[in-house]
């Protein structure tokens, strides 16, 4: 450990950016898995002639999603917006599976 504040810093930096990697890495992979269970339910979907989307279920997960984010100091309305951006993705994929 050194005294000089610029080095110190630096290494605080240097510690919150591999953490920073470490947590992208771990969304990429749990993203992954994610997308193969919801490939699953598009399949399932597909076979029985089930609609790509269920909002009663997207509302379910939205409002789960946003109490989660308010308890781990998230901003709700981020972790709205990308849960959104997932579950588009998601009914794309179960579209693209009907066809």
């Amino acid at each position: 450990m050194t005294d000089d504040p610029v080095i110190r810093a630096a290494e605080v930096l240097k510690e919150h950016r591999a953490s920073i990697d470490r947590l992208d890495a771990i969304l990429v992979y749990t993203l992954g898995e994610r997308f193969k269970h919801t490939q699953a339910v598009g399949a399932l979907k597909a076979a029985h002639d089930l609609p790509p989307s269920d909002p009663t279920r997207e509302a379910t997960q939205i409002a789960r999603l946003t109490d989660l984010a308010k308890r781990a100091d998230l901003d709700p309305e981020f972790a709205k917006k990308f849960l959104n951006f997932i579950i588009q993705e998601v009914i794309h994929h179960h579209e693209q599976h009907k066809s």
